[in-house]
């Protein structure tokens, strides 16, 4: 598909940017990382942001072939699978928040039993302590 360029934009310029898409498509960038990215077209062309942006039939151009290109789908499987690992986070983290409140909760109740617990075992100690005398003529009536 080809679309008339803006007025201002020069021959040589999207001459510039055709042959850097070629580069970065077939994998022999020179100027960049060759990452499929705008500005790596516009770096790669050796021409200005601005340039690349009136390069409407180019952008045209690179967005039809950069959607239908296996990096494009391999980046979006990425995309997917970082988005699945973020929500698996946030319910990992729910989660953990979740049970650390229940973690805290037992150990209340846990405190609040050992504190019982060794109240009555000193109430009980207290008890077996005191001597209660028996009283001679009652345990001689039985």
């Amino acid at each position: 598909m080809t679309v008339p360029t803006r007025p201002g934009l020069s021959a040589t310029a999207e001459k510039a940017l055709r042959e850097a898409m070629e580069r970065l498509f077939t994998g022999r960038p020179i100027r960049t990382d060759g990452k499929l990215t705008k500005q790596n077209l516009w770096r790669e062309a050796g021409v200005s942001r601005a340039t690349m942006n009136r390069a409407t039939a180019v952008l045209i151009d690179w967005d039809n072939h950069v959607s239908h290109s296996a990096a494009s789908k391999h980046d979006q499987a990425q995309a997917a699978e970082i988005a699945r690992l973020r929500r698996q986070l946030r319910d990992n983290r729910h989660e953990r928040r979740r049970l650390q409140d229940e973690v805290d909760a037992a150990a209340t109740v846990i405190a609040a039993l050992l504190a019982e617990n060794t109240a009555l075992r000193e109430q009980i100690a207290r008890r077996s302590a005191v001597v209660i005398p028996l009283d001679r003529a009652h345990a001689t009536r039985e």
